[in-house]
């Protein structure tokens, strides 16, 4: 805790007597006092548990979270850059994603079944690497930011197939008759 003369407290003791001097320094103690008032604050500015909404998408920008936006919720967005800010460093990888679609299915089960691996040159399979998951719910309202979030997490030449509570939702059907459209929509 700063004394409220802080300032005025650093100067020698005859100078303390002058009272022009004293109310000279008073102008540059009380812009003293709004930055210093600035930095105190700035852990909590940058901390997703009480930054502005505002600054919480921000933050989510910055590493990454293109899809989170003022439609979702102020606490999944919140939790989103806590959880995914932690998920930077396994991107791309098996443990990464069953950590992120655990984080969207709300914290319930999630599974991934995929067809990756590490091979001897000449010796990888010729078709590209698939990745099947399943989750029981999606705490996002659309399913396309579920999806959209999944491919850009995967590896470009990776083909997924997701079930959401037990419905395929990619890809999507060919009975659909309008899944070119939807893959579009998706991206």
């Amino acid at each position: 805790m700063r004394r409220d003369d802080w300032l005025l407290h650093q100067l020698p003791v005859g100078m303390t007597e002058d009272d022009f001097l004293r109310r000279f320094l008073s102008i540059f103690q009380t812009i003293g006092d709004s930055i210093l008032t600035q930095i105190d604050v700035l852990d909590d500015v940058f901390d997703p548990t009480v930054a502005p909404n505002s600054l919480v998408r921000e933050m989510g920008r910055w590493i990454g979270l293109e899809w989170l936006d003022s439609s979702h919720d102020d606490e999944i967005q919140r939790q989103a850059v806590l959880e995914y800010a932690q998920l930077l460093r396994w991107r791309g990888t098996r443990r990464g994603m069953e950590a992120l679609l655990r984080f969207m299915s709300g914290g319930t089960e999630v599974l991934i079944d995929d067809t990756g691996g590490i091979y001897a040159e000449g010796e990888a399979p010729r078709e590209a690497p698939h990745v099947r998951m399943a989750m029981e719910q999606s705490i996002l309202t659309h399913t396309a930011d579920v999806v959209r979030i999944i491919r850009s997490e995967l590896p470009a030449s990776v083909t997924f197939q997701l079930a959401i509570g037990g419905e395929i939702v990619w890809p999507p059907s060919d009975q659909s008759g309008g899944s070119e459209r939807e893959t579009e929509e998706v991206r």
